[in-house]
């Protein structure tokens, strides 16, 4: 059995642990609150410009007003992967390389091996994961979460759509964490660019907009708006996600040191009252032997 004094520490080090992880925990949960808040009142707007966009360039041809809606061979693919800065959140980075690998196996395995797949990481977790394995990976964003604006994700969505209208990337894909709520975040692949032209949804009538000037001129002035509305909202579902995973974490984390924390104090009190035991034992047993003597 463990000594006192080595049981003593543990604890020592063990409740100074648990204290660490529930301010963590404390901490994470602020920043969720403003994180949701942040991406409840953006998803709605991106998701109409989005489908208002689709129903809009249904109707237009490759190329015809934006290099944007080309569709090219994919040669050339650019995967920007959504992470964080900081680790102690669970899966959350992990799963975001992981879904990166996935795609770039399955889908762009020959592009991989000619050495034309480019990473845009969003976050220092990604950044320094693909600079080690020798990609391509263009750009630092690392303070973007610093000041996380609009117009500091711009930045970024212009840099990735100037590379595309140059035909430096023929696809570019989005990888991230969708926030659904703090226990659970979906890792979701995008195709960012080309914009995909889909059709109606079925059973839904084609919406009829009454179009001023006209519907190249709105298409031409919505596609860029709409490429920087998706990243800056893919950045904030990632960010509130981040904070989510990192408070289930640290709220975990903070019961299994609990858990220890008993075990420690158990196995502290079996310890001490084995060793005051042994004493009664000696001083007992030194007793009689006097009395005998």
């Amino acid at each position: 059995m463990a000594n006192l004094k080595e049981v003593r520490n543990r604890i020592v080090s063990v409740s100074s642990t648990q204290q660490i992880t529930k301010a963590m925990k404390m901490v994470s949960a602020a920043k969720l609150k403003r994180a949701t808040n942040a991406i409840v009142q953006l998803r709605p707007y991106a998701n109409k410009l989005k489908e208002i966009l689709s129903n809009l360039s249904a109707n237009l041809e490759d190329g015809s007003v934006s290099p944007y809606i080309t569709e090219r061979d994919p040669q050339k693919i650019l995967i920007v992967a959504v992470s964080s800065n900081r680790g102690l959140a669970g899966a959350f980075n992990a799963n975001v390389i992981k879904t990166t690998n996935i795609l770039i196996s399955e889908r762009y395995q020959e592009q991989a091996r000619k050495g034309n797949v480019s990473i845009v990481a969003i976050g220092k977790k990604t950044q320094d994961y693909y600079e080690k394995r020798k990609y391509n990976v263009i750009g630092n964003n690392n303070d973007i979460y610093g000041d996380l604006t609009f117009a500091n994700v711009s930045k970024i969505a212009e840099a990735i759509m100037e590379g595309f209208a140059k035909g430096e990337f023929d696809r570019v894909e989005l990888v991230y964490n969708q926030f659904k709520n703090a226990a659970v975040q979906i890792l979701a692949t995008e195709q960012l660019l080309p914009l995909s032209k889909t059709e109606n949804v079925e059973n839904t009538s084609p919406t009829d907009y009454i179009l001023e000037p006209s519907l190249e001129q709105i298409v031409e002035q919505l596609i860029p708006k709409s490429i920087k509305t998706q990243i800056y909202k893919a950045v904030l579902d990632s960010n509130a996600s981040e904070h989510g995973a990192r408070m289930t974490a640290m709220d975990k984390a903070t019961e299994n040191a609990g858990d220890l924390l008993k075990a420690l104090k158990l196995s502290y009190n079996q310890a001490r009252q084995a060793a005051i035991t042994t004493e009664l034992t000696e001083i007992v047993s030194g007793a009689a032997a006097l009395s005998n003597g």
